[in-house]
């Protein structure tokens, strides 16, 4: 047990700690109402978990949320793990994999509030599982238009022959999901969703835009293709580290534009799925990717290369106008 830490109880052989104290400020909830979330939903979070490198996003008292993604050393060895090289600090991270509830148990002990699985798993990572647009809409925006977005991806689809699922973000936008065949690589998978987002623009400009940088999205609908490759999504039944422990949630189609997202949270979705997992019946069957989108994808330029060439054209811009500027100010 952890320095200072309050016993608690136990459950499925995991030791829980302090288990009444506030989760966080603003959250209006306790560990203990996070631990019962998580258990109670275990049989319907745990299959979009199983087998896929885990980011998990922790809070502890009178700390800023961090992100984990290296399993900390202390972690029981019983939790399976994956071995990922990190590009970016040049490193092989250990990941751990919640493939049952005694390990989601553990990651709820250890205040983890968000759950990003990888898009892969853990045996095979040259193929993504899924396909993914997520829908942002623009500060002070209503849900509503992110709703509307996504159907527009889903009409982009419907118009290839492929059918996706769609769930609240947790926060205030949507998440589509493609299940895809496990036959495509990263870079085709992430040519289709270029490619369907760009479709979706062109369908309503007024509405949606693909582009990168925030200050030319004009008010619209961020349709961001980029959740490709080594990205993480947040998982279905996932809370959000928000007020009132908002959580990410199925919704049918139909549903979609009606739906409140602050309507779905760790006290409300217990009850609302009874013995139902609405992710696991509204997901199609794995597709295949149509050929047109991945051969259109392929031509459309990667929105983050494009937003880092654009900000080192406009640094070296500045650069050139402050050399013609002359040094010091007015006398």
């Amino acid at each position: 047990m952890p320095r200072g830490a309050k016993a608690g109880e136990e459950r499925a052989g995991v030791p829980l700690t302090n288990l009444d104290q506030p989760l966080f400020d603003g959250a209006g909830a306790t560990k203990r109402d996070l631990v019962d979330y998580l258990d109670a939903v275990h049989d319907r979070i745990v299959p979009a978990l199983r087998d896929r490198p885990l980011s998990v996003v922790r809070v502890r008292p009178g700390q800023p949320p961090f992100m984990q993604k290296n399993l900390p050393g202390y972690a029981p060895d019983w939790i399976a793990t994956a071995e990922v090289w990190a590009d970016r600090s040049r490193r092989m991270l250990t990941y751990g994999l919640c493939n049952d509830r005694r390990t989601l148990l553990w990651f709820a002990n250890q205040r983890a509030v968000e759950f990003h699985p990888t898009l892969t798993t853990a045996g095979e990572r040259a193929y993504p599982t899924h396909l993914i647009l997520d829908l942002d809409p623009p500060p002070g925006g209503a849900f509503r238009s992110a709703a509307q977005a996504a159907l527009l991806v889903r009409e982009v689809l419907t118009s290839c022959g492929m059918a996706g699922a769609v769930k609240t973000s947790g926060a205030k936008g949507a998440h589509v999901f493609v299940p895809l065949a496990g036959d495509a690589g990263h870079d085709d998978v992430a040519a289709a969703t270029r490619a369907i987002a760009a479709r979706a623009e062109r369908l309503d400009p007024a509405l949606a835009t693909t582009a990168f940088i925030v200050e030319q999205r004009e008010g619209k609908v961020f349709l961001d293709s980029t959740r490709a490759g080594g990205a993480t999504v947040v998982a279905p039944y996932s809370p959000r580290l928000r007020p009132g422990l908002p959580v990410s949630f199925p919704l049918a189609w139909a549903a979609l534009e009606s739906a409140v997202p602050t309507d779905y949270t760790i006290g409300t979705v217990p009850p609302l799925l009874g013995g139902d997992d609405p992710w696991a019946a509204l997901m199609p069957p794995p597709q295949r990717l149509d050929p047109g989108l991945v051969e259109q994808g392929h031509g459309i330029p990667i929105a983050r290369v494009v937003a880092m060439h654009e900000g080192k054209r406009r640094a070296a811009e500045r650069r050139r106008r402050e050399a013609r500027e002359p040094d010091g100010g007015p006398g």
